[in-house]
């Protein structure tokens, strides 16, 4: 018998060298996409952004994509170019996007020409401003505009990289540990989300001055890297072609005609409101995360010149955090009694990490616990998913976790403020069940897609939900900070009357309002969680079956 020649993606190594190219440029594009959120306070307090101008400037993330529909345009570049062009492209619109954010929020910006126009222009957009759905407002600083700008183009590059970076994994690992894959570039593209809130704020006080323009510097030159990582993808997948002989691997187009028989499907309905509902009430909450343990905890800050004081506690810190993500995911895939000892290790190295989060007394070291949970219980609960079931189930328990974690942030936490150890704990442990619940979701919800629309539309159905989901994460940020502003109005008129600094003002905010509105997107996931497990159980759509049906 003639031997079947082996190429690339037969090779582990290889397979799985591309795919930490695709992990590692999400893991950096992630880090982009929060890099201000923990330092919202010193946004105020040296830029002027109040939580309006704050909300709406992150809001713009995702605004070209819901109404401009780039996201769409995003599939249609895909199908037609690759994943290879696609991928570079998107790396270079990310980048693009990130150093117009940077110039934006940088000193070079205040008394130039630029900041003038934005001062003078954009105060009103016709027919936006009528829908209500301006990205920009009259009085918003010219900063925050132009950041807006910014962040617009980046959201268009970080939408077109996800389904690539999703389509390029297909490629490479069809027929092979496909799912394994997919978790590993999840559990790696959380990990950003811990970083940012670890180095953002240390790169805006490095060496005792603020400067938050060097937060925004750290996120390009991640972006830089990030290119780099897409080219280097770019050769490789482009070898993996010339080997197999095959064009290459491109997505079904999105077609008009697939709307129709996609939006029949009451399923589909109950998916797509279920998805924008929890990552609204997640997304936008990380962030104003940080702000909000600001206002809600009272903190010390340790001695000038002591060892929790440095700037090396930061790495240090960030060390222990990969350990502890590494030691948990490991476990998953471990057999005893190395799983007992990987466990060990993770919650020891855990403790840790929050003991030195306490003692830094920082709000953004105490979030940045957030995926780690996340990290260790994905793949168990992507395995029960697939050979148990109970994906609706799942749904509307982590939708009762979302409710009950908002309302402690809303209702119990602030009843700690002042205790120097127990409002730490609340919010350390009320972080890890809501990184919990937000596991919950791409382990039960994404795999039920398609299982509710016919397999050949079942590309138009994800381009659908996503276009749905980026609605939420284009609303919710800016209704946060305007809600803010709108429910503390004597926080407002004493900052505007010069009776408080902005940077006093930033960490008196009373957060209920918010928390309470994001609590009731949970309540309304869980009614549309008990309703769609009433539609898979009358029409047989076979949600709560298993994936593996072998």
């Amino acid at each position: 018998m003639t031997e079947t020649k082996k190429v690339m993606r037969d090779i582990p190594a290889i397979r799985w060298t591309a795919l930490l190219l695709l992990a590692l440029a999400m893991f950096c594009a992630y880090i982009f996409m929060d890099i201000l959120s923990p330092i919202k306070d010193l946004m105020q307090a040296t830029r002027g952004w109040d939580s309006t101008a704050f909300g709406t400037m992150q809001g713009a993330e995702t605004f070209l994509n819901v109404f401009v529909f780039f996201l769409i345009f995003a599939g249609i570049i895909l199908d037609k170019m690759g994943v290879r062009f696609t991928a570079v492209l998107s790396g270079a619109v990310m980048l693009v996007g990130a150093i117009i954010k940077y110039f934006a929020i940088s000193e070079a910006f205040i008394g130039s020409g630029l900041e003038t126009w934005f001062t003078e222009n954009l105060n009103y957009i016709p027919v936006f401003d009528e829908l209500g759905i301006s990205p920009f407002y009259r009085g918003m600083p010219a900063s925050a505009k132009f950041a807006a700008v910014g962040f617009m183009i980046f959201g268009c590059g970080t939408e077109m990289a996800g389904i690539t970076v999703s389509r390029g994994i297909v490629k490479w690992f069809k027929g092979r540990e496909m799912a394994l894959a997919m978790g590993s570039e999840m559990a790696l593209a959380r990990l950003g989300v811990a970083t940012c809130m670890i180095f953002s704020p240390f790169f805006a006080r490095l060496g005792g001055s603020i400067n938050v323009s060097r937060s925004v510097a750290f996120g390009v030159v991640l972006l830089m890297i990030a290119l780099i990582m897409f080219v280097v993808y770019f050769f490789m997948d482009k070898k993996l072609d010339a080997q197999t002989g095959e064009a290459e691997e491109k997505d079904d187009p999105f077609k008009i005609s697939d709307v129709g028989a996609i939006l029949k499907s009451s399923g589909f309905w109950l998916v797509a409101l279920l998805c924008v509902l929890y990552y609204s009430a997640i997304f936008p909450f990380q962030k104003y995360a940080v702000n909000m343990l600001q206002c809600n905890l009272t903190f010390t800050p340790p001695a000038a010149g002591s060892f929790w004081a440095g700037e090396s506690v930061t790495i240090i810190q960030y060390i222990i955090m990969l350990v502890v993500a590494a030691t948990a995911f490991i476990s998953n895939f471990s057999k005893k009694p190395v799983k007992q000892i990987m466990l060990a290790i993770s919650v020891l190295f855990l403790v840790v990490f929050c003991y030195m989060g306490y003692m830094r007394q920082s709000a953004e070291t105490i979030f940045a616990v957030f995926p780690l949970l996340a990290v260790g219980i994905t793949p168990i609960l992507g395995k029960v998913v697939d050979n148990k079931g109970k994906a609706a189930t799942m749904l509307m328990f982590g939708s009762l976790l979302l409710i009950a974690c908002h309302l402690t942030f809303a209702f119990v936490l602030p009843m700690f403020k002042g205790s120097a150890v127990g409002g730490v704990v609340v919010a350390y442990i009320t972080i890890l069940v809501l990184g919990a619940s937000f596991s919950l979701v791409p382990a039960s919800l994404w795999p039920s897609v398609p299982k509710l629309v016919d397999q050949k539309v079942i590309g138009s159905a994800y381009a659908l939900i996503f276009w749905i989901q980026n609605i939420g994460l284009w609303l919710f940020p800016m209704l946060i900070g305007k809600i803010l502003d709108k429910t503390n109005p004597d926080l407002v008129e004493k900052l505007n009357s010069g009776v408080i600094s902005a940077e006093e003002a930033a960490t008196q905010y009373n957060y209920t309002a918010p928390l309470i509105m994001l609590a009731c997107l949970g309540i309304a996931a869980l009614v549309l969680g008990i309703i769609l497990k009433r539609v898979d159980k009358k029409r047989g759509l076979g949600l709560e079956l298993p994936n593996i049906t072998a």
